[in-house]
């Protein structure tokens, strides 16, 4: 059978976009360790529950609805109206590859929303009600602040915001709601005293959270080049250049700083100075030259340094740096294309209207996911209350929540029975310890 030029440029990009959605989809095991190295070791395995929600219930949610909201034909700039069930007539988007493929890497963005707030609400945070909030996320506050910047019909899209890969759409839209839902979560037990101070509660396990960075930085490959759509854009080269160089310039700057502030380079502050670079690079990569690119990473870096005191002050309990990285870093990311982008920003000739478009564009798409997910967590707090007790806290969540600990032997010792709410068992160490005894 011939093979037609088109039908193999097809074929390339649907090979391509598919590779890119397991990418970004590979990120949430990058969260999933991230978050749990960043946390104490008896919450792990609840974080990490959380994680594996929001791929579940995630996806169905954006299969069933989400992904309508967000891509269907366009009611007034502000939401789509058909193509539930990925079904229907969705002619209107114009794909060059076959509609399966599109949705599949559009549901892990979709999820990855998600998971930006599950870190900052960890420890100390019901499993149930988070499920909720999870399907909540992903069928409407994420779908219709994507409406608005990547809907051909989107009102943020009309008025001409660049936000390539999702700096606002998903990284800001997900750190502002991460403040929202802390805010109304509280701070863990002992975070805080009351002159204000914060008390240091160092995660368990940096190698781990240092791992999970790695494989965010990965998928990045997956995440900002793929949104072209296409394995055959020429400019795919540059997008994943200037994605790396923003991580590394990132990195670099928040180990310098700490190195020179405190005499030590501090891991997690390098990390998140890391993850913060890229977060600010995902709305202009594709805009941008590579040197624009080490300068907005570099800066992202400093903000990382500056924005988590910031937060503790203000009493905003996030334990692994939410808020400040997508929050702080995709702001300042959206706006800075309006500053570097080589068509239209300030630095370029362009003058002030595409920055300004960017401030408003990022404003509403922040206050949009702040307002519905303080809505959200307060309504689920008055419904069933989403913070376990000070008791279930100070055991671990893992045990409260689960009935199971990521590192049973390290905390109640090999010997001491733990019996199992589904499996109605204790672990094969106490029992060969009652066969010995006998």
């Amino acid at each position: 059978m011939e093979i037609s030029v088109h039908s193999l440029a097809v074929g390339l990009d649907t090979v391509w976009v598919l590779l890119c959605a397991a990418l970004v989809f590979l990120m949430e095991a990058g969260f999933a360790m991230l978050e749990a190295g960043f946390i104490q070791s008896r919450n792990s395995l609840n974080i990490i529950m959380k994680v594996l929600v929001d791929c579940a219930a995630g996806m169905l949610g954006y299969f069933a609805a989400g992904f309508a909201l967000m891509y269907g034909a366009d009611a007034a700039g502000l939401i789509g109206t058909n193509g539930f069930w990925v079904s229907g007539d969705l002619s209107h988007l114009n794909l060059k590859i076959p509609i399966y493929a599109f949705w599949l890497f559009q549901a892990a963005f979709a999820i990855a929303m998600a998971t930006i707030v599950s870190g900052a609400v960890a420890e100390r945070m019901k499993f149930a009600p988070y499920i909720i909030f999870s399907f909540v996320a992903t069928v409407v506050i994420y779908p219709l602040a994507g409406h608005w910047v990547w809907s051909s019909e989107g009102w943020l899209n009309q008025l001409g915001m660049l936000d390539f890969a999702g700096s606002a759409a998903i990284h800001a839209l997900g750190g502002w709601s991460a403040l929202a839902a802390v805010w109304v979560l509280g701070p863990r037990t002992g975070r805080f005293n009351k002159d204000g101070s914060a008390n240091v509660m160092p995660g368990h396990n940096l190698p781990l959270a240092a791992l999970g960075a790695f494989i965010l930085w990965f998928g990045w490959f997956g995440f900002n080049p793929g949104s072209t759509l296409s394995g055959l854009d020429t400019n795919i080269a540059r997008i994943a250049v200037n994605t790396n160089l923003a991580a590394a310039a990132g990195g670099m700057a928040a180990t310098l700083l700490t190195l020179f502030r405190y005499g030590k380079a501090d891991p997690s502050m390098a990390i998140n100075g890391a993850l913060g670079g890229l977060v600010a690079i995902t709305a202009g990569c594709a805009y941008v030259e590579p040197i624009s690119s080490i300068v907005i990473g570099a800066i992202a870096g400093v903000l990382i340094i500056a924005a988590v005191p910031f937060f503790d002050s203000l009493r905003a309990d996030d334990p692994v740096g939410a808020i400040a990285v997508h929050g702080v870093c995709g702001t300042f990311g959206t706006v800075a294309v309006g500053v570097f982008a080589e068509k239209g920003g300030l630095l370029y000739g362009g003058g002030t209207d595409l920055l300004f478009i960017q401030l408003l564009g990022v404003l509403a798409v922040s206050l949009w996911g702040f307002g519905a997910t303080y809505a959200a967590f307060s309504a689920l707090k008055a419904i069933c209350g989403i913070r376990v007790s000070v008791e279930d806290e100070h055991e671990g969540l893992d045990l409260s929540e689960h009935g199971i600990t990521a590192y049973s032997e390290l905390e109640y010792g090999a010997l001491k029975p733990l019996h199992h709410p589904i499996l109605r068992t204790t672990p094969l160490a106490a029992k060969e310890e009652e066969i010995r005894s006998v």
